[in-house]
């Protein structure tokens, strides 16, 4: 007994819910959400600038132009460690004394 009386309850829920929402085509188009193009076109905050617009201040950068700018800036800081702690420029000598004798 208490099943069929939820039962008829959840189907008076459902017949409630269905008059009190709009029925219209018109109206329910306006309660679908449209997100175009929300991945790279949602604007939060301050615009953002290309890294040479404005390069002392990386907080205001492009994501893209600041992940290029940080891995060019460590490559750079690894290759010059490894040319300072290798020796640098000794190759050139060595070449120079083998080819004059």
């Amino acid at each position: 007994m208490a099943s069929s009386w939820v039962s008829k309850a959840a189907r008076q829920a459902a017949i409630v819910s269905r008059l009190s929402s709009p029925t219209s085509s018109a109206q329910a188009a306006t309660l679908v959400q449209r997100r175009g193009l929300a991945g790279a076109a949602d604007h939060h905050g301050p615009p953002r600038v290309n890294f040479w617009q404005d390069p002392m201040s990386p907080s205001k950068w492009k994501e893209e132009h600041f992940v290029i700018v940080s891995l060019s800036g460590w490559g750079l800081l690894f290759f010059g460690g490894y040319k300072l702690f290798s020796g640098g420029k000794k190759d050139k000598e060595e070449k120079l004394v083998e080819a004059s004798h």
